[in-house]
């Protein structure tokens, strides 16, 4: 028998990580206003909505994933919320503390974000800045930046740039032309990751940058 979209994008989120029922919940009330607010907000390619469980929420689980250990998340350019969003989701099954701090700079993409977070009740905190000016100014805690389709490898050093540090990881998607972005950003930064093949795209990868230092400084 054929799955739907939204089965095999559950049986693939199952995979990876342990989801409870109310996450699961949680992510259909999000696929809901998702569907409410995409034609007046375009929020995500119009092709991928029918497929949003396998595209968008599945290929945001891996972030997550990739470090499950990591409580306090800073998602550049969040856009609709692929990752920052879904990591709230599954770490508020967790019922531990977290925050996730959201950086959108779109005004109606932010109005999105903090509807979301309000109606399912996450610790989100939605940062309607750039991402220099917000970063420029930062003091909490952060375990892990994430990104996705955001930039280019090059540009995610810069801003992450001096956070990251033993207790501090970035965790981003790339795509096919990751390999010749490393090769650009390694002009000018030391750069130590690890890279595992996506699941959902098998010409993807999810990077998780672990140490970070500008050369000839």
């Amino acid at each position: 028998m054929d799955l739907t979209s939204k089965q095999r994008g559950v049986e693939l989120i199952s995979s990876m990580v342990e989801v409870s029922r109310e996450s699961l919940e949680k992510f259909e009330a999000y696929e809901a206003l998702v569907r409410k607010w995409q034609p007046a907000q375009n929020l995500v390619a119009a092709k991928t909505l029918d497929e949003i469980w396998e595209r968008h929420i599945a290929d945001s689980v891996q972030i997550y994933a990739a470090c499950p250990d990591a409580r306090h998340w800073v998602d550049l350019g969040s856009g609709a919320g692929f990752p920052g969003l879904v990591t709230a989701i599954l770490l508020d099954g967790l019922e531990e503390d977290y925050q996730v701090h959201m950086v959108e700079s779109n005004g109606r993409k932010v109005a999105f974000l903090r509807t979301v977070a309000r109606e399912l009740d996450l610790k989100v905190k939605v940062h309607s800045e750039r991402i220099e000016s917000v970063l420029s100014e930062w003091t909490g805690p952060i375990d892990a930046f994430s990104a996705r389709a955001l930039a280019s490898l090059e540009k995610l050093c810069e801003f992450v740039y001096p956070f990251i540090t033993e207790t501090c990881v970035g965790v981003f998607h790339k795509g096919r032309d990751f390999e010749r972005e490393l090769s650009e950003a390694s002009v000018r930064w030391n750069i130590d990751l690890i890279q595992e093949k996506s699941r959902t795209d098998p010409e993807a990868r999810i990077v998780i940058l672990r140490r970070l230092s500008p050369k000839n400084a």
